[in-house]
C-alpha cells in the first residue's frame, strides 16, 4: 500500500511542480540557450527500476567541448561558473520531473548513474536499482558526490532497506537545505565526481546517517 501511494505522491506533487515553476523552467531554459548554446536539455540513458534503460532530461550544464569527434574534455574544462551555479542550486534537475511524472524516475531513491556502471557493480550494490531512482535521496542529503562511490552505494542499499514515506519526507525536507547550502556538489579535487571503476567493497554495509 505505501508503494502505491509513494507513486500517487510521485504523480501528484511532480505535475504540481512542473506547473508551478513553469516560469523558472523557461527562464533556465533562456538562460542556458544564452550562456551554453544548443542544446538546452541534456538526455541521457540511464538505469532506472531493475536496471532498465530510461533517458533522463535535465538542462544541459557544460559545454560541449571535444579533444576529437569521439572524445570530450574533462569535465573541469567543461564545467564553466554558470554551469556550477546551476548544479549548486540543482535547477539543472528540474526537467527531471518529467521523469517522475512518467514513472521512470520517483521524487526520492538513489540517483541515476551510467549505464556502463551496470557490470561493475557488487551484487550487493546492484540492490540500489530495487527501487525507482530518484531526483535525491538517502546519499545526497549525506555527502552528494562529497563521499566516495563506496559510501554512496551503502547509503543508497540502506535507504532501499529502510524505505518508508516518513523517511522519503524526511530526504525531502533536508535536500532543500542540502541545495541551498550547496555542500557536497563536487568530489575533493574534482569538477563533479569522479569515474566509478568498481568497487573495494570494503564499506560498512549498514551504515546510516542523518
Amino acid at each position: 500500500m505505501q508503494r502505491v501511494l509513494k507513486r500517487l505522491l510521485d504523480i501528484v506533487i511532480s505535475a504540481t511542480a512542473l506547473v508551478l515553476v513553469s516560469p523558472l523552467l523557461v527562464l533556465v531554459a533562456v538562460l542556458v540557450r544564452l550562456k551554453l548554446g544548443s542544446p538546452i536539455l541534456f538526455r541521457q540513458e540511464r538505469p532506472g527500476l531493475k536496471g532498465q534503460p530510461f533517458t533522463l532530461i535535465k538542462f544541459r550544464s557544460m559545454l560541449d567541448a571535444r579533444e576529437t569527434a569521439d572524445a570530450r574534455r574533462p569535465d573541469s574544462e567543461r564545467l564553466t561558473d554558470f554551469g556550477r551555479r546551476l548544479r549548486s542550486t540543482s535547477l539543472d534537475e528540474l526537467p527531471e520531473l518529467w521523469n517522475v511524472l512518467k514513472g521512470e524516475m520517483s521524487l526520492v531513491g538513489p540517483r541515476p548513474l551510467l549505464m556502463r556502471y551496470l557490470p561493475l557493480y557488487s551484487a550487493e550494490q546492484a540492490r540500489r536499482h530495487d527501487v525507482r531512482p530518484g531526483i535525491t535521496g538517502w546519499a545526497q542529503i549525506n555527502g552528494r558526490n562529497a563521499i566516495g562511490w563506496d559510501e554512496k552505494f551503502a547509503l543508497d542499499v540502506w535507504y532501499v532497506d529502510h524505505w518508508s514515506l516518513a523517511l522519503d519526507a524526511k530526504i525531502l525536507a533536508l535536500s532543500l537545505g542540502s541545495i541551498f547550502s550547496g555542500h557536497g556538489i563536487s568530489a575533493d579535487g574534482e569538477a563533479t565526481m569522479p569515474e566509478f571503476t568498481g568497487s573495494s567493497d570494503t564499506t560498512d554495509r549498514s551504515i546510516s546517517r542523518s
